[in-house]
């Protein structure tokens, strides 16, 4: 049997030059491969060590190929960088060199700059729609976009997070070089690009690699989606890796964010991925990497990782705003305010404390910068898994979401928006699928079934009413439309504001605490990298508060320049240096 050397094969297509492609397929259960070529050809693939398949052959970008397991079953590259239609079907050889950049000069923009906005390419009508809205939000003062889940999806529609080919950016949506174009674009209007990306579990439909890579999963390990990913086995954790690093060398891509990276048995896969990300992109570019963590690993965040999304924060702010405590919001049910003060002051809330499932939760968090923090008052999540999908403008006063509002856009932490936010869409963001048969069924089940803890749906015959996943009407009413309101107005002034005052001295700011004022009402301050002082006294009680106000106002809510904090307001102040109250 041949040797190879040291480093793993490219997992899937490479090109070599315009008119010949190395196919490299991981199969170590199988004991013959084949590359199948849609016109009849069929290519062995030569056995390597350790449980690799490869050949070269004469083929240019746009060959449809699959691969043939053992002469019994066709299946597609896992590593497909394109899929001709959905995951079941042809895989494409792409050329990753085929787009012509126009701004490859672009550097990014340093993580203090970000303002996010996260949204989902399918509902703004693909990369060609989203397009269509960069001016817009560049306007509006955002920096920064981040797109839901590409990898390949069974169907048409999905959220992204049941992708089985991550390589593959969903060709639903576009061409990879249409993905280009889009990234493109937004580094023309000054905006950077995230991307979500999933490395903790494959979708449940079109997934082939148990079938010939057994030795990919843990049946020992399991996740909420099944059998864990086993990142022990270097091709395994290689695969993921090059992911990453396709996704931001070869498409420019700014940042990645990680989904929830509590379910990857193995920490030190997170620490090599930062490290190798850190390695490879030149000195100079900015790339950004964030991490969902259920786990508030401070650690994570003093080196490897530029921040973390702090469910913390949304969860006590949605609390206060809805009263709502169902289900994940009753840890913050109690001494709600105190909670909020926590997250201002210290990142973190939970910080090794006791949750409802009587496990302990976090690490200390107060030593880390306020933007290792990214505060947000809804994301897809907190929209999406709701029954019904309603926004938070529907759940709570228009005067308390103003002062949420303020709080978001004018704190140190890095703001996300999710779309639609800005012009208080009336469109709802539901869950939805594209799947078929009994899979279908299971998913709408399970959906609704998931709610059953949930007051408002304790009877079974209400949660009936929940929208079904694969029905495409539930997709088509996700589609927020984005009228002028005032509610823009506030986003587009709170946001120069930031960028005016704040922005230029956040590197080096520091949280100095925050004080419960009374029930629903809290005061935080930090110094910021020049040495001024920030102050938000929030109040989303019904109650008028005696709070002297600071001489230096930079923004409130309402307009009320008096010592009373009123009902549901904020009051943001900016003491210059040596000013201090």
């Amino acid at each position: 049997m041949p040797s190879r050397t040291l480093e793993t094969w490219p997992h899937g297509a490479i090109m070599l030059d315009a008119q010949h492609t190395r196919f490299a397929l991981w199969a170590p259960d199988a004991y013959y491969v084949s590359v199948e070529l849609e016109h009849g050809k069929s290519v062995a693939m030569l056995p390597q060590a350790d449980g690799w398949f490869e050949s070269e052959i004469a083929c240019p970008a746009g060959t449809r190929y699959r691969f043939n397991i053992d002469g019994e079953r066709d299946v597609p590259d896992p590593a497909s960088r394109a899929q001709a239609s959905d995951v079941h079907g042809w895989s494409l050889v792409v050329d990753p060199l085929a787009y012509p950049w126009r701004h490859s000069q672009w550097q990014g923009r340093p993580w203090h700059e970000a303002v996010i906005y996260e949204l989902h390419v399918g509902a703004l009508g693909g990369y060609a729609g989203v397009e269509q809205h960069l001016p817009r939000l560049a306007e509006l003062g955002v920096t920064a976009i981040e797109l839901m889940p590409l990898a390949q999806c069974p169907g048409e529609r999905n959220w992204g997070y049941d992708g089985v080919l991550p390589y593959a950016p969903h060709a639903a949506y576009g061409t990879p070089e249409q993905l280009k174009h889009l990234i493109d674009s937004a580094h023309e209007h000054g905006l950077a690009v995230i991307l979500d990306v999933v490395y903790n579990h494959f979708g449940p439909d079109g997934n082939y690699l148990g079938q010939y890579a057994e030795g990919f999963f843990r049946e020992d390990v399991h996740t909420p989606w099944g059998a864990g990913i086993d990142f022990e086995r270097r091709e395994v954790r290689d695969f993921f890796l090059d992911n990453a690093l396709m996704w931001l060398l070869e498409y420019r891509f700014d940042g990645l964010r990680l989904d929830a990276v509590h379910a990857i048995d193995n920490p030190g896969f997170l620490q090599t991925l930062a490290q190798r990300v850190r390695q490879q992109v030149d000195i100079g570019r900015h790339v950004w990497l964030v991490l969902e963590n259920e786990f508030n690993q401070a650690s994570l965040l003093e080196h490897d990782f530029d921040a973390q999304w702090n469910d913390d924060g949304h969860n006590a702010l949605h609390v206060l705003l809805t009263g709502e405590t169902d289900a994940y919001y009753s840890d913050f049910a109690s001494d709600t305010t105190a909670k909020l003060a926590r997250c201002l002051g210290e990142g973190f809330i939970y910080q090794g404390e006791i949750t409802r499932h009587g496990h302990t939760r976090g690490e200390p968090s107060a030593h880390l910068p306020p933007s290792a923090f990214v505060l947000f008052l809804q994301n897809h999540d907190q929209i999406g898994n709701r029954a019904l999908g309603e926004r938070l403008h529907q759940l709570c006063s228009p005067q308390a979401l103003r002062a949420a509002t303020a709080l978001l856009l004018l704190s140190p932490m890095i703001p996300l928006l999710f779309m639609g936010d800005e012009v208080n869409a009336s469109e709802p963001f539901l869950f939805f699928t594209d799947h078929h048969g009994e899979l279908a069924d299971a998913v709408r089940e399970g959906r609704r079934n998931e709610f059953a803890d949930f007051a408002a749906f304790h009877d079974p015959a209400l949660r009936e009413r929940i929208p079904d996943p694969n029905a495409p009407a539930t997709f088509a009413q996700s589609t927020p439309t984005f009228a002028a309101s005032e509610h823009a107005d506030l986003y587009r002034h709170l946001l120069s504001l930031r960028h005016q005052h704040l922005v230029p001295h956040l590197p080096g700011s520091v949280a100095l605490g925050a004080q419960v004022l009374a029930d629903g009402a809290v005061s935080a301050r930090w110094r910021l990298g020049n040495g001024s002082l920030l102050q938000i006294d929030l109040n989303l009680s019904a109650t008028a508060l005696d709070h002297p106000a600071s001489t230096h106002l930079l923004f409130e809510t309402p307009a009320h320049q008096g010592a009373q904090l009123p009902p549901y307001s904020a009051r943001v102040t900016l003491s210059p240096v040596g000013e201090h109250p």
